[in-house]
């Protein structure tokens, strides 16, 4: 496995579980905050913890963060001192650079001064748990890419003794099935038969615009 140099910048909540989290996966990691107390939370788990100020270019430089392959700006409340630390990691030459936000105008300035990736935990995270919350067929979401999704779901009562055909699953809930499991763990059968009606408890794997699929199954359209 190749070990990469990883800079954490900001050692709050956020910045403290990212550096531990890499450190457990051997992954040389660089963690920066101005308080000492943050630096010590880390010092025993991190390759170099270091005290002092994300928005100065040189001790940035000092601190090893030019060598680095990847970046996080986990400091999420101050636009200004993110704005600098993405400006000073792009003169650096760090070449992946991940910043946190907390709104979207953070975002998208973000973005604009040279961020490659923007995220927004606290968002993110209120999505899940209201996702989770609302749930009534579905198991698991597994994100692709944008709002395209794997969801894994009991079949709807609705749908006990119809076909795939007769139910029209892709045009009414932009749903593509790609395999059934006949028990929670069991095997994947990804020969769908669209002519013969699906049985009670079995688990269906799909790929779906989650949002569509979500709303339907929030609103009990499903079952």
């Amino acid at each position: 496995m190749q070990r990469k140099i990883i800079g954490v910048l900001g050692l709050g909540i956020f910045g403290q579980t990212l550096a531990k989290e890499l450190s457990q996966f051997d992954q040389e990691v660089i963690a920066i905050d101005f308080k000492e107390s943050h630096i010590e939370a880390v010092a025993d788990l991190v390759s170099r913890a270091v005290i002092g100020d994300i928005t100065d270019l040189e001790f940035l430089r000092y601190s090893g963060i030019d060598q680095c392959d990847t970046v996080i700006i986990a400091t999420g409340n101050n636009l200004e001192a993110s704005v600098l630390a993405v400006m000073n990691c792009k003169k650096l030459g760090v070449q992946q650079i991940i910043a946190k936000a907390k709104s979207d105008v953070y975002e998208e300035v973000l973005y604009s001064i040279g961020a490659n990736v923007v995220i927004s935990p606290e968002r993110q995270s209120a999505k899940i748990s209201a996702s989770e919350i609302m749930r009534s067929t579905i198991d698991s979401i597994f994100h692709l890419e944008g709002d395209i999704s794997l969801v894994e779901f009991t079949l709807p009562q609705e749908w006990v003794g119809k076909t795939v055909k007769q139910l029209n699953i892709r045009q009414k809930y932009d749903l593509n099935l790609i395999g059934i499991r006949k028990e929670k763990t069991g095997p994947v059968d990804t020969h769908i038969l669209v002519d013969k009606p699906l049985e009670a408890g079995v688990t269906v794997l799909a790929i779906a615009n989650s949002r569509t699929f979500e709303e339907f199954d929030y609103l009990g359209y499903l079952s």
